[in-house]
This record gives structure tokens, sequence and C-alpha cells, in this order.
């Protein structure tokens, strides 16, 4: 089930989702408070699985007011990618930045975050480099977006050892340097993402 497409067929249609909205709403709310990891003062790590994912498409429906199969089928073709696939976790990477004159200059210290071997999961001994999804930076012209997408394929030792070792993100880019070891809490609800 967590790593099944999402289907036409499981999202509401508008006016049953306003039945059930708030209590998705807080569920997922909850559900993201586990699976938010910050990493230094700008990264943010959110873990995406089925709930989340299924959420964002319900919530984009519901504002665009997108009631069309065709064009909600749009929707699910550019969420499914947000998935993890059998033996991987998927993360959307934001870099947080509070003030607006910050933006630039921090954006510019990261670039080449998402090209390079800069972002790693450990898992005990084992260390997973962060595939990151093309087109969100260009270092030729100095651009960075702000969002990421990642996956990080973990293999079988490491996915056995999941629950038991030291789980940490670690950023080793030349600009920023920090490190991360997730709650227990964290582990349990991402543990639930491996097969």
């Amino acid at each position: 089930m967590t790593h099944e497409k999402i289907e036409l067929k499981d999202v509401l249609n508008f006016f049953e989702y306003e039945k059930v909205r708030t209590a998705m709403r807080e569920r997922v709310i909850e559900l993201k408070r586990l699976r938010r990891v910050t990493v230094g003062p700008h990264l943010s790590f959110v873990f995406e699985n089925r709930d989340t994912v299924l959420f964002q498409i319900q919530e984009m429906c519901r504002v665009e007011r997108i009631t069309d199969d065709a064009r909600i089928q749009d929707e699910l073709d550019v969420y499914n990618a947000l998935l993890p696939r059998p033996g991987e976790l998927a993360a959307t990477l934001m870099i947080e930045i509070d003030q607006e004159s910050e933006i630039k200059p921090v954006l510019d210290r990261l670039l080449g975050i998402d090209t390079r071997d800069y972002v790693k999961m450990t898992v005990g001994p084992h260390v997973i480099v962060a595939e990151f999804e093309v087109g969100h930076s260009d270092e030729e012209r100095g651009k960075l977006s702000a969002v990421h997408f990642v996956r990080f394929a973990l293999p079988p030792e490491a996915r056995e050892r999941f629950g038991t070792s030291e789980v940490a993100l670690v950023v080793e880019h030349p600009n920023e340097r920090a490190r991360t070891v997730l709650s227990d809490e964290t582990k349990q609800s991402l543990r639930d993402d491996l097969p």
C-alpha cells in the first residue's frame, strides 16, 4: 500500500473531501511533524509517503477547484513522482530563509548542493548519497531553487539496520556543513515506508 500509485478512484470529489478535510489535515500535520528533519540553519527535509502526497493532491484540487478527471489525472501524474519506490525514502527538501534580504545570498552559497554528493543519509556504517530530481538548479547561470525532491535508495543491509542503528542526515557542502540524528519517533515513522 505504501508504494502504490495514487489513482483517480483514491481522490475524493470536492464535496466528499470537505466532509473529511479537517480530520485528514490534522492527521497529516502530525505525520509531517514526525517526518520533518531540520539540518543546519536553512535545510528542512519532509519525508513523503502516500498519505502526505494524497493530501497534497486533495488540497491542490480543492484550491484550484479541479473537478475534471483529466485535470485530476494530470495532478496525479505529477504528485505520484513524489512517492518513494520500494527500498527508498523520498523527501521534499526546502531551503528555508526567513528574511527576504537573505534569499539570494543563501541560495548563492548553497549553489551546487543538488549536483554532487553533498547530501547523505547514514544508517549505522552505511552512507546513502541523496539522488536529486534534476531541473531545480542551473549552476552556469547561478540559479538554485528553494525546493528540491530527493531520494535515498537504501541497500538491504541499511534497511535491516534502520530501526536499530543511528540514522542521520548529513550535509557536507563547502559552504554548509551540518548533521542531524533522527529521533526514534521519526525513524519509526520512516521505517513504515521501507519494506
